[in-house]
């Protein structure tokens, strides 16, 4: 995918790119190419392939990737609905601002019927507007392919200035966040397709009146700006902030919602033409849990809504031997083979009334790879450090404990693992009620595990745990488990009966 162009030269030499790489087929009769003309107006993948070599084929392999099914499904939608009212909330890297910003707008135009007259195209400011403009005007202005299929196609005006049009009075706008739209026209024509393309930005989001404000004007400036509501109205971006103007668009009753992250709801990569499973998942570990669900999920979270950061403390742990008890606590989850659910193992050791967090299992991964990390742990304890085993008696499945049985199997024994038969109250009460140890300074995490990948990962997500997100929360559950279940056999330990001559009640009033 090009760069967008940041200045005229630079939109020059791309210009020339396109010219360069959409060569006619001179030979083909008029007869084939008829056909292929009907064909393409038909079929949204074949054309983008046909007309944006430049955008969709790889130089180093040749092969064609660039529309995938969420794409065509999307361009279908738009081209079905004269008046929708849209919102596409798609991960970062998704082609959101190409398919809606050009490929789907040139579609609409070179149909039989043309379906689109004027176009405004709205970004985060004007400059940043006209330059989402530049792509569209470089392809009308030196695309050979579509030229040669549809004619000659631009006039007059300048991307640079906001606004050009085509020989057949097409006109196309850009507009920046909040820049009036009132009385948009050209000739006759009012707006038909108006594209909002990443409106919300991070210090936007930071600001709740600031977003209402913004919200309105796209609602009645912006929407009011077709013809009585007359036309294709479209927002994209991904969903970066629970208060931005694309959530509130998105929740508006009557608006179509298309929700596209990098993984699907089976834990399958959603386009897997460009990316493999193995690039989602360096780019989830680089980036960190909090920010790939912000940026690739559409899943924004809020820091420290129940646990904060300046909570957070590391410290060298105790010799194993002098801990007081040491639990590790297994959250499997229940899809053994999903790709997007995680497995968390915690381990934590008390001495008095501090809590260690000692070891970390916080992975997408496969019920053998969680088993196997789990019989490894044991094999780490020295033979006089006694750790109790628990996982929810919920998870003990068939399916789990077989895991459990090959594995021990294959080593010579069983590994010694007990069900927490406990009757849960709601989870985030649960995880919520254990928060203030952490406030009150009697957790601690091991320093020599502070850049470990599970313990990070199992860190993320406590720091994300929030009610009512969809944030995974595998690892402060198997937390609240094993804290428990210490803090309960500490009390037990503790307990001391008094024996003694019964009071008579009267005597003690």
């Amino acid at each position: 995918m090009p760069a967008i162009p940041r200045n005229y030269d630079e939109w020059k030499l791309w210009c020339d790119t396109v010219q360069r790489q959409t060569t006619v087929d001179k030979s083909e009769s008029p007869v084939a190419k008829n056909k292929r003309i009907n064909h393409l107006r038909e079929n949204y993948s074949d054309f983008v392939n046909y007309y944006f070599p430049h955008y969709t084929t790889n130089k180093d392999t040749g092969e064609i990737t660039f529309s995938a099914k969420f794409h065509i499904d999307a361009a279908n939608k738009v081209k079905a609905t004269k008046n929708l009212k849209g919102v596409f909330k798609w991960a970062r890297g998704h082609a959101k601002s190409t398919h809606f910003d050009i490929f789907i707008p040139l579609w609409l135009k070179c149909q039989k019927i043309k379906q689109i007259n004027l176009m405004v195209l709205v970004g985060k400011s004007e400059d940043n507007a006209n330059t989402l403009l530049a792509d569209i005007q470089a392809e009308l202005q030196y695309n050979q392919r579509y030229i040669s299929d549809f004619g000659e196609q631009y006039n007059n005006g300048s991307w640079q200035t906001g606004e050009f049009v085509t020989k057949d009075d097409t006109a196309f706008f850009a507009r920046g966040r909040g820049q009036s739209p009132r009385g948009l026209r050209y000739r006759s024509f009012r707006p038909d397709y108006i594209v909002i393309d990443d409106l919300d930005d991070d210090e936007l989001c930071e600001n709740e009146n600031r977003v209402t404000r913004l919200t309105s004007w796209v609602k009645e400036a912006l929407f009011g700006a077709l013809d009585g509501g007359r036309g294709r109205f479209i927002m994209v971006g991904n969903l970066i902030s629970k208060n931005s103007v694309l959530q509130k668009i998105a929740n508006t009753k009557g608006v179509y919602v298309s929700q596209i992250n990098a993984y699907d709801n089976k834990g399958n990569v959603s386009w897997s033409e460009k990316w493999s499973m193995k690039e989602i998942q360096d780019m989830a570990t680089f980036m960190g849990y909090r920010a790939f669900q912000k940026e690739m999920m559409n899943n924004p979270i809020t820091e420290g809504a129940v646990f904060r950061n300046d909570w957070i403390k590391y410290k060298i742990p105790f010799p194993l031997r002098q801990y007081d008890a040491i639990i590790a606590y297994c959250d499997p989850s229940f899809k053994s083979s999903s790709k997007n659910d995680y497995k968390a193992i915690k381990v934590w050791g008390q001495k008095n009334t501090a809590l260690h967090c000692l070891f970390a299992f916080c992975r997408q991964c496969s019920i053998t790879e969680m088993v196997r990390w789990f019989y490894d742990l044991h094999e780490r304890f020295p033979s006089d450090v006694i750790c109790d085993y628990y996982m929810e008696a919920n998870f003990m499945q068939d399916l789990i404990l077989d895991e459990f049985a090959g594995e021990g199997r294959l080593r010579g024994y069983q590994l010694p693992i007990r069900a927490d038969h406990r009757k849960k109250p709601d989870k985030f009460q649960r995880i919520e009620a254990i928060s203030p140890l952490w406030e009150r300074g009697f957790v601690f995490y091991n320093e020599n595990q502070r850049n470990d990948p599970d313990m990070m990962c199992a860190l993320e997500q406590t720091l994300s745990f929030e009610k009512g997100t969809r944030t995974h929360d595998d690892a402060p559950d198997a937390d609240e488990g094993a804290i428990f279940i210490l803090q309960k056999n500490k009390r037990l330990e503790t307990f001391q009966p008094v024996f003694g001559k019964r009071t008579s009640p009267k005597s003690s009033w």
